[in-house]
């Protein structure tokens, strides 16, 4: 591939199958994609080390510069993994180049971004030295429980901030939702249809749960907002429950998904969920149910004039492109990087309504033009020539 050539490493990645096993059965996870990044590092100058975050599991973690000391340290963060490929309108795999635009799975979430973040250090460091480090870490398993970035946490990497590459079509995300998942069990009694005063309808006293949450939906949340995220949210993921026709269903379960903004957590939405259920059962006597909180993650915050954000401005500025702060709609490592007291920030190439789809592209401009951003920002962080 060409030096620090982002687009080739791009459609090098794209071309590695990283479909995440724990999504897809039988999918070969990071490996091939990690030993492609590891191998254009290697060439490009980069100390690079691998370490399995889960077996088969591979994070690459790589270092250019903090030579002369000094210097500011800065994370580049993306992760590896891809969604599934069933569905899709054209080749997974292929990383074609038509019309200005890269296409394949992966492609703008995010393999674009770790291409553009990896070449950017190269390009930088070629410069001269760099005074302060930086940390390309390109990790495992975002699209499921982040095992990646928590093993790189747990590890004990740090930078004194940190930049992931998630799509944002150029503009400067400083803040995204967290979540929290949350089952609720309605308890019934079973009986024959025909016995109303034995039974205990399960699933209709699970609609009065709803209704209640709908209020809270409706009235509560609207109040909770961010200035670039806007409001939280609740709704109901799924619902199950019942026997047969003719039977008092003795539970029903629902599923719960809670979008927190910053300053909640995911304890807080389990409250409201069991203060709905109070309210219910002080009405219905007979209402009981169970809330078991279930896998979370935090929402991430960072003020629009820290140091990093003024970093990437400034390097927005200086190679002629607009500045735009927006909310990252997605979740994303960012915040378990500032939960670990990194502050990190979300910019990259492509569009993110693209992840995830039957069609999936990001535009070469957009890659070359991150790659430029981003190698400013560094040799401004880092103090480079």
């Amino acid at each position: 591939m060409p030096l620090f050539d982002p687009v080739s490493l791009t459609r090098d990645l794209v071309r590695a199958d990283s479909r995440n096993p724990d999504l897809i059965a039988g999918a070969p996870g990071e490996g091939r994609a990690a030993a492609v990044l590891r191998a254009a590092l290697e060439a490009w100058g980069f100390r690079v080390e691998t370490h399995e975050a889960a077996p088969g599991r591979p994070n690459v973690v790589a270092r250019v510069g903090g030579g002369s000391g000094g210097g500011r340290s800065l994370m580049l963060n993306g992760h590896l993994d891809t969604v599934g490929v069933e569905g899709m309108a054209h080749d997974a795999f292929a990383a074609e180049l038509r019309d200005g635009r890269l296409y394949g799975r992966g492609a703008a979430d995010m393999k674009g971004g770790v291409a553009a973040m990896c070449a950017a250090a190269a390009r930088a460091a070629a410069r001269g030295t760099l005074a302060g480090e930086v940390i390309v870490a390109a990790v495992a398993d975002e699209e499921f429980e982040s095992v990646g970035t928590r093993a790189l946490v747990a590890a004990g990497v740090r930078a004194d901030a940190a930049v992931v590459t998630e799509p944002t079509r150029l503009a400067l995300c400083p803040a995204h939702r967290g979540f929290a998942w949350l089952t609720v069990t309605v308890h019934g009694r079973a009986a024959h249809g025909s016995r109303y005063d034995l039974g205990v309808d399960a699933i209709r006293l699970a609609g009065l749960l709803l209704a209640e949450l709908d209020l809270v939906e409706r009235d509560v949340l609207p109040r909770r907002a961010h200035p670039l995220l806007g409001r939280a949210s609740l709704h109901a993921s799924l619902i199950e429950g019942g026997i047969g026709m003719s039977t008092y269903p003795d539970r029903c379960v629902l599923k719960l998904e809670r979008r927190t903004v910053p300053g909640e957590s995911a304890g807080d939405a389990a409250r409201e969920v069991r203060e709905a259920c109070d309210r219910v059962r002080a009405r219905r006597p007979e209402f009981e149910a169970t809330v078991e909180p279930g896998f979370a993650q935090g929402p991430s915050d960072v003020a629009a004039d820290a140091p990093v954000m003024r970093a990437l401005a400034g390097a927005l500025g200086a190679a002629g492109e607009s500045v735009r702060i927006e909310g990252m709609p997605a979740w994303t490592d960012a915040a378990l990087l500032n939960e670990a007291g990194i502050p990190a920030v979300c910019f990259g190439p492509g569009d993110v309504a693209l992840a995830h789809g039957k069609e999936e592209y990001v535009e070469v401009r957009e890659i070359e033009r991150a790659t430029e951003v981003l190698e400013r920002a560094i040799r401004e962080w880092c103090g480079g020539p």
